[in-house]
């Protein structure tokens, strides 16, 4: 009983732990988001984004990597697109780019992995990409396309999580406007009211993880010490698995990806890990019910083959690169060490940016409206003019 115990502190420490590590950088990241979800009009995305081609890719791309890092925010945003008419690769590129290559995702991996583990889900990200429009363009299943795009949704959905209505004026001009930070605020706080159960479970999980499993027995699942071509492939293969099985949001997957780093997963395993929160099954059955089975399958599919690729691709580059960061086997260890350091004084900081958005969005009270993303929940819709949404 006294080892449980003991185990079961370990485990607080250890979440308490990561939360502190990574609280400035969230809100840091969520701050950035907010106001870029404010600048930028959605509607004028949606109407750009009508071809496969080079340039409307690259738009999603930018567009997602601005936008909010929650895969069940992002995936109600692609579907919005996609049923607006944009075509299905920027859709799904929008996808990725809003799971991979968000500042938020990056700046939690440099903390906590090292500068390598950034760079490669950024350029990996990049990379999804690149694989994923190869293979739809090879695969394309048009009658499929338009019977999903279609598709009678059961059910609610959730609303726009976009942009406010378009204002005359550059913008520096908006920024100068209260009604711009107003319209900040109330995203960075529906960004939150979205992301914080899937943020907290990924903490606890890897918590419980880190504290309760062995170190051997992710070495033996992910077969430690056999020869490369045999791990590396079988990491890659593997690492989407456990993820899909782990119901985390991005951001919840690095704690995990961290422990089973210090294990001895290969580099390419944790990244494809990390890769993967974009089939994890409750995410599938949103596709099954926004598109079809048929379609959620194919996605499914696509998804996977993608991020495997993706992973080998990666761990063969930083290999040949030397970029393969050293393995810390007490990244748990040092996730629940305490000081008055950097990381105090910018949590201080950026604690306090947090309640001033939390004040603003408060004393300027929205509509409200239901909400049927990540959890579900009631939230405050960031509507600069009440009549301007309407819950559909």
């Amino acid at each position: 009983m006294s080892a449980f115990l003991n185990d079961l502190g370990r485990a607080a420490m250890l979440i308490i732990g990561m939360v502190w590590q990574v609280g400035w950088s969230l809100v840091l990241g969520f701050a950035i988001s907010a106001l870029l979800q404010t600048l930028v009009s959605k509607q004028g995305m949606q109407k750009a984004l009508g071809r496969n081609g080079p340039k409307e890719i690259i738009l999603a791309t930018l567009a997602g990597a601005a936008s909010s890092s929650c895969s069940y925010a992002s995936a109600a945003v692609s579907r919005t697109l996609f049923k607006r008419g944009a075509a299905l690769v920027p859709s799904l590129a929008f996808l990725f780019a809003s799971t991979n290559l968000v500042i938020e995702l990056g700046v939690v991996l440099l903390l906590l992995m090292g500068w390598q583990f950034m760079a490669g889900e950024w350029i990996g990200g990049v990379v999804l990409i690149g694989i994923l429009a190869l293979l739809v363009k090879l695969t394309y299943p048009a009658q499929l396309v338009e019977a999903a795009r279609r598709f009678p949704e059961a059910g609610g959905h959730g609303h726009d999580h976009g942009a406010m209505a378009e204002a005359p004026g550059s913008v520096w001009q908006k920024l100068g406007r209260r009604e711009t930070w107003v319209h900040a605020s109330h995203s960075f706080v529906m960004d939150w009211r979205m992301l914080w159960k899937d943020i907290v479970l990924g903490f606890v999980i890897a918590g419980i993880l880190g504290a309760f499993v062995p170190d051997g027995v992710w070495q033996f699942l992910f077969v430690k010490g056999a020869s490369p071509w045999i791990q590396v492939p079988a990491n890659a293969l593997l690492g989407p698995i456990v993820a899909m099985l782990s119901f985390v949001c991005s951001i919840g997957n690095v704690p995990m990806a961290a422990i089973l780093w210090g294990s001895g997963v290969s580099f390419g395993g944790v990244l494809a890990f990390l890769f993967a929160d974009l089939i994890v099954l409750p995410l599938l059955d949103v596709y099954r019910r926004t598109y079809g089975w048929k379609m959620a399958a194919y996605i499914g599919g696509v998804f996977y083959a993608t991020m495997v690729i993706a992973a080998l691709i990666m761990d063969l580059a930083f290999n040949g690169l030397g970029w393969i960061p050293a393995r810390n086997p007490h990244a748990a260890a040092m996730m629940a060490h305490f000081s008055i350091n950097y990381t105090f004084v910018l949590n201080l900081l950026f604690g306090l940016v947090a309640v001033g958005a939390l004040v603003l969005a408060k004393r300027n009270p929205m509509r409200m409206a239901p909400r049927h993303c990540c959890g579900g929940g009631r939230a405050k819709l960031p509507a600069m003019d009440e009549h301007a949404h309407h819950h559909h």
